[in-house]
């Protein structure tokens, strides 16, 4: 049903590659966090039950998860299963953080939705999983923790009251968007997809999710940008183009506003250029 397999396991550290194949037939159990434990949901989808609340989580979402807390996943929705990359730290690491005295106390939420700034650091630290990079998988953890902390103390998760059907269309919704987000996709065209107004599919859509559906739409595009970005050596322009923007210059500017650096500049950290990576941290945050 599941497989894990650890890439790193170190004692402040380690990083953990997480395949589940489970479907709406199988029935959800409790489990524990054994360490302070941060997913980056990098296809797929799941329902997250933690402390009292109800996370649906699409790719490019981050799961969190404290020592010692229970939590559920369900798959309610989706029949592909889903793929993580998870990082878990101990107590130090956690102290550890940039700012993460404040983070820590705020960062109280069971997910967040897929956010600019960790959508390109979670497909970095996944090319440095797959060893498509020469950025360390530890390095590009402990960013991605860094910024989470810094985003989550400053974030409140909005409750909205939803239904289960409600939350099963947006879900399915999201990863039809990511699927076809090389194509132009307008709120009118999903909604009409999902069955609704796009007055109701937008409010549900933001409710369950965390983002508006255009939102989500730009994300799945940095997501494939930041992986090809991290892969390959074709020019920007021609990835721009391929993952759906249809104009260089928006696509250089979204994604400096997302990483906090240009796509050449973060093609070149991919590979190695701990230099980058540094004048970002030295900067306070990368994003």
């Amino acid at each position: 049903m599941s497989a894990a397999t650890r890439l790193i396991d170190r004692p402040a550290f380690s990083a953990t590659d997480y395949r589940c194949d489970a479907g709406p037939h199988d029935a959800p159990y409790t489990e524990v966090h054994r360490r302070f434990s941060i997913a980056y949901v990098r296809a797929g989808s799941f329902g997250y039950r933690y402390r009292g609340e109800t996370y649906e989580l699409v790719a490019g979402s981050v799961l969190v998860g404290h020592a010692g807390d229970e939590f559920v996943c369900t798959h309610e929705h989706h029949h592909g299963g889903d793929e993580c990359l998870s990082f878990h730290f101990s107590d130090e690491a956690v102290e550890s953080f940039a700012n993460i005295s404040r983070g820590a106390r705020t960062m109280q939420v069971g997910g967040m939705p897929p956010l600019p700034e960790l959508v390109v650091l979670g497909e970095l630290a996944q090319a440095a999983a797959d060893g498509r990079s020469d950025v360390g998988l530890d390095e590009a953890g402990l960013l991605f923790a860094n910024r989470l902390a810094e985003i989550a103390s400053g974030r409140a998760r909005a409750s909205a009251s939803v239904h289960a059907r409600d939350r099963r269309r947006a879900v399915e919704a999201a990863l039809r968007i990511d699927e076809c987000a090389h194509e132009p996709i307008d709120l009118d065209r999903a909604a009409n997809d999902a069955g609704l107004s796009a007055f109701h599919f937008l409010r549900v859509f933001s409710s369950v999710l965390g983002v508006t559906p255009h939102q989500y739409l730009i994300r799945s595009r940095l997501r494939r940008a930041a992986r090809l970005l991290a892969d390959e050596a074709r020019p920007v322009s021609d990835i721009a183009f391929d993952v759906g923007f249809g104009d260089l210059s928006n696509f250089v500017r979204t994604f400096r506003r997302a990483a906090g650096v240009s796509p050449r500049r973060y093609r070149q950290a991919a590979r190695g250029d701990r230099k980058i990576l540094q004048e970002r941290l030295a900067a306070g945050a990368v994003g």
